[in-house]
């Protein structure tokens, strides 16, 4: 499917998929290797995610993973500045995708610092979803639900609610690992060609996730050759991009992927 996306007043094409590097600052992140919060260390982050062929620079200041306590607003704006003032300096060109489930953060994030996608892991609520539509910027809506049937009728909803307002680019996230068991996850995975009836892009992120090393029993240090595997299956199955921590490894599976599609010369 040829996706579009309007980034920086242009049509970006997503009829190859593209890959979104994750840049935490955060000290708590449940992959240790993914976390950054010197400067040196943030401009090394978004400079290797460009280098090993990232599109995307999703900045999240704020761990969402289970069990974890969100920090203040305050905090998360403070960590964001540092981060995205950066990412401007150094990476002028970059696409910055802005992880947050919070309207305020999302923005000062576009209004101060131009990110060019919010990525909200909550679902949407009214203030958010109000919000995004004023903004203008990409959307990426999460479901937390537990099965394809009932992300399906959450998509259908919410879309629509933000096609009331006005908002254009919306991306779809299943949400592996957000509100799912196990079995949950994989029967998602198994089924997630029929997302595209949606008519949407979707973005798959599974990367080093506890339904990787749960089931492999490794740690999330161990998960890289699970995440690659799952990142070939989600892009055979329609993923339009994939948010990963290993940036050149999600590369490599969309250069494979567009061979196997006869799109480039093998």
């Amino acid at each position: 499917m040829n996706y579009t996306l309007n980034v920086k007043g242009q049509l970006m094409s997503l009829a190859q998929p593209k890959v979104m590097g994750i840049l935490n600052v955060t000290p708590d992140s449940f992959y240790a290797a993914s976390r950054v919060q010197a400067e040196s260390d943030i401009a090394r982050r978004a400079e290797q995610i460009v280098e090993e062929g990232g599109t995307f620079i999703d900045v999240g200041a704020c761990s969402t993973r289970p069990g974890s306590t969100p920090v203040s607003q305050e905090t998360e704006m403070e960590r964001l500045r540092l981060a995205l003032g950066i990412i401007q300096r150094m990476q002028p060109t970059a696409v910055v995708s802005v992880d947050t489930f919070r309207p305020d953060v999302a923005r000062m994030a576009v209004e101060e610092y131009g990110a060019d996608i919010i990525n909200d892991v909550s679902g949407g609520d009214d203030d958010m979803l109000r919000m995004v539509s004023r903004l203008g910027v990409a959307y990426v809506l999460t479901s937390v639900k537990p099965t394809l049937e009932e992300s399906l009728l959450f998509f259908a909803t919410q879309v629509q609610r933000l096609r009331d307002m006005g908002h254009k680019d919306v991306i779809l996230d299943p949400g592996f690992g957000f509100g799912k068991t196990l079995a949950q996850n994989y029967s998602l995975m198994e089924r997630l060609e029929q997302l595209q009836v949606m008519d949407l892009p979707l973005l798959v992120g599974v990367s080093r996730k506890s339904m990787i090393y749960k089931l492999l029993d490794v740690a999330p240090e161990g998960a890289l050759n699970g995440t690659t595997a799952l990142n070939m299956v989600a892009l055979m199955k329609g993923a339009a991009i994939l948010r990963v921590h290993d940036v050149r490894e999600a590369a490599e599976c969309v250069k494979l992927m567009a061979a196997l599609n006869n799109k480039v010369e093998p």
